[in-house]
């Protein structure tokens, strides 16, 4: 006769889930910030996307709202009106340059920096880098327009003064009124102000790396520039990626280096607006200015839909190359 063996097995229960209404009524608070905030995205972001149709009507503004919808329709008609413009070469081409210019000057200072900030082992010091180089993302640009127009003025500005003491120039240089300057001043506000903004990611991506790397890089020998090439920076590669693919996504507009339409428009002037002037102040003055409200609406979807093209074609090809993509 075989022994009796005891099941010492744990008995199994049914635990039903609960159901989705009930789970919403125990989330009922952060759901209600997550409803708002959709509900604010809605009024401001998707319903305004109606007045793309302006761009394929005869709009005008007598008509209203409902002119939106009851315009005769013209087709392309603006869009082929601006591609024949005088200034149409003028104004892409300021939109490219200032735009490109920004992007690959401003781009990697931000790595640099970080990496940099990442070796100082001295923290109040860091701290101190830190703080100062994003303070001056939070100014906003009419302030940066006005504190150009004190330190780079032919006539009381600081900076032509230093330069002329030191001897390096005998006469001031109109950074602000001449075009052949507009472009570096662009470059050159961007990087100051927004350098030490996107620091911060960089930062944080690096500080997720495991300290066990370079401590086994530095027991082998591996110097301090071979342990940032070979760790730090194939260990932030994704987040680079994604940066420079959101960077390249807003390309026309500046939006990750410093908006463009502001700076053309507080820094751009009569004088050197044959540098200044780029899409979106020119799709600003044809309709708010001029009151051609389907021109300027049209000049709008064509950045748009380019950008929109840019930040596909720019994930593809990181996919592609990389294996990291936006998504």
């Amino acid at each position: 006769m075989k022994p009796k063996v005891q099941d010492t097995r744990l008995p199994i229960y049914s635990v039903s889930k609960p159901s989705v209404w009930k789970r919403l009524r125990k989330q009922a608070s952060p759901q209600l910030f997550v409803i708002v905030g959709l509900i604010v995205l809605f009024i401001f972001q998707y319903l305004p996307m109606f007045g793309i149709l302006m761009a394929f009507k005869d709009y005008s503004i007598t008509d209203g709202i409902s002119g939106i919808f009851t315009s005769h329709w013209v087709g392309f008609k603006y869009f082929i009106q601006f591609f024949h413009d005088y200034q149409f070469k003028t104004i892409v081409t300021n939109t490219l340059a200032i735009s490109f210019l920004k992007l690959i000057f401003t781009f990697p200072i931000p790595i640099i920096l970080a990496l940099m900030l990442n070796e100082v082992r001295i923290s109040v010091v860091k701290r101190i880098v830190q703080t100062t180089s994003y303070f001056p993302h939070f100014i906003s640009w009419v302030v940066v327009a006005g504190l150009a127009s004190v330190f780079l003025s032919t006539d009381t500005g600081l900076f032509n003064d230093f330069l002329m003491k030191l001897g390096i120039i005998h006469h001031p240089i109109d950074f602000l009124s001449d075009p052949h300057h507009f472009w570096g001043l662009a470059v050159g506000t961007a990087m100051w102000k927004e350098t030490g903004w996107w620091t911060i990611i960089f930062l944080a991506a690096v500080s997720g790396i495991d300290p066990t790397l370079y401590e086994a890089a530095q027991i082998d020998g591996a110097g301090r520039l071979k342990r940032i090439w070979h760790i730090t920076l194939p260990a932030i590669r994704g987040t680079i990626v994604v940066v420079l693919i959101l960077a390249i996504g807003s390309l026309l507009g500046g939006g990750l280096v410093g908006s463009n339409f502001e700076q053309s428009f507080l820094l751009g002037n009569s004088v050197n607006s044959g540098r200044s002037e780029i899409l979106q102040t020119y799709a600003f003055q044809m309709g708010l200015a001029q009151g051609r409200y389907s021109y300027a609406t049209a000049i709008d979807l064509l950045q748009s839909v380019i950008s929109v093209i840019l930040i596909f074609g720019s994930n593809w090809i990181a996919k592609k190359t990389t294996k990291t993509g936006l998504f």
